[in-house]
């Protein structure tokens, strides 16, 4: 004789395509940018290279969400992680577009390049340059649809911050699972 049990779940499986979306959009931005670098030979500035540590970030905690996406905790914790990343990137970039619009006059001084900075300087030098910048993360050199790479970053990392806030924010509710006990 069987009796259904019934018993209440949290929902989480909307949440499986919001980050397999996130975690593609990021890899197809990631593979774009080394495209830009590597074959089309625009080396990342150092704000660049920053963005792209965020870009990482938010993408380990995609993908980490995937794989836990049946547990409530871990699609907050994961949601706040990635909330994190997509504000670093927000600072980031938005300090590239501001870099990338001021006058010619008060562009700062073009630094040697990470390299150098990473061989021959300390550590949070070479860290304060990541997160400042220098003249060349002022200099623009691809635009699409009329805006910089900074720029659509920028735009890229307001849709993840306003996803990471959605998910984490997210009212899960509740649904039945019926369950068979057989007895013999």
């Amino acid at each position: 004789m069987s009796t259904p049990a019934h018993s209440l779940i949290p929902s989480t499986k909307p949440n499986l395509w919001v980050w397999l979306a996130a975690f593609l959009c990021i890899c197809g931005l990631l593979g774009y940018g080394y495209y830009l670098q590597y074959y089309k030979y625009l080396d990342p500035c150092p704000l660049c290279m920053t963005q792209r540590f965020f870009y990482y970030w938010i993408g380990i905690s995609a993908l980490l969400a995937i794989v836990l996406v049946r547990k409530v905790i871990a699609q907050r914790i994961f949601a706040f992680l990635a909330l994190l990343g997509a504000i670093g990137g927000l600072a980031t970039a938005g300090r590239q577009v501001w870099l990338q619009h001021l006058p010619a006059d008060q562009v700062p001084e073009c630094g040697p390049g990470l390299t150098y900075w990473l061989e021959n300087k300390p550590f949070f030098s070479t860290l304060q340059l990541l997160f400042k910048g220098d003249g060349n993360c002022a200099e623009v050199h691809w635009r699409f649809l009329g805006l910089s790479i900074a720029e659509w970053s920028l735009l890229w990392f307001v849709l993840f911050t306003i996803m990471a806030l959605t998910l984490l924010f997210r009212k899960y509710q509740k649904r039945a699972v019926n369950t068979q006990h057989t007895n013999t």
